[in-house]
């Protein structure tokens, strides 16, 4: 019969339990998200939650590079797979349209959800989740400029309002998730969106 040393911790899944917190974080936001929550939610004691990750701070952390592995990566497959920035955007909109409503998860984007309320005591969290939305809204405006280079958007595209609009789409996209909204209205607005597309005149 296999005996446990007193006071040593039971063994887990860390793997496991990083994407039950992931979860909590997704669900509830960083600051709401406690370490009572936490620990319940993954099915440790606070030592062992200190032990395997560190603070709340730092496992928030690892649950981002998870989320950004996971679900981050369609936004860079789309806007380096396809010929053009309007296919790319098109199915990045059509993808995050799916991504943000499947029941598998929580829904919309954990970037743009985990602190939208937050006190002074979360900034430096909120400051990183902003630098990556800053990042993704630049690398569509990067993906638009290209194609003005090349000729395929008119010279007169105003690349950085159009990087904005859709990131504000894709902002309000997540949003709308979180109040019920199903794919199918969220890829009706990623048709309409795109409706803003600029071509030259015929």
């Amino acid at each position: 019969m296999t005996t446990r040393t007193p006071g040593r911790p039971r063994a887990f899944d860390r793997d496991a339990a990083l994407e039950k917190a992931l979860v909590e974080f997704w669900r509830h936001g960083y600051e709401a998200t406690s370490i009572s929550t936490l620990t319940a939610a993954m099915g440790i004691r606070p030592p062992s939650l200190y032990a395997a990750f560190g603070d709340k701070r730092a496992l928030f952390g690892e649950c981002v590079r998870r989320y950004q592995e996971r679900h981050g990566a369609l936004v860079t497959r789309a806007l380096t797979e396809e010929p053009t920035a309007e296919r790319a955007i098109g199915r990045m909109l059509r993808e995050l349209a799916a991504d943000y409503t499947d029941p598998s998860h929580p829904p919309g984007c954990l970037i743009i959800t985990a602190t939208a309320n937050h006190g002074p005591d979360c900034a430096d969290v909120a400051e990183e989740l902003r630098a990556m939305r800053l990042a993704t809204k630049q690398r569509i405006a990067d993906r638009i400029a290209a194609d003005v280079r090349t000729g395929l958007l008119p010279d007169w595209t105003d690349v950085p309002g159009l990087a904005t609009f859709f990131a504000a789409i894709i902002q309000g996209m997540s949003r709308q998730a979180q109040d019920g909204a199903t794919r199918a209205d969220l890829e009706r607005v990623a048709a309409m969106a795109m409706h803003a597309w600029p071509h030259s005149p015929a």
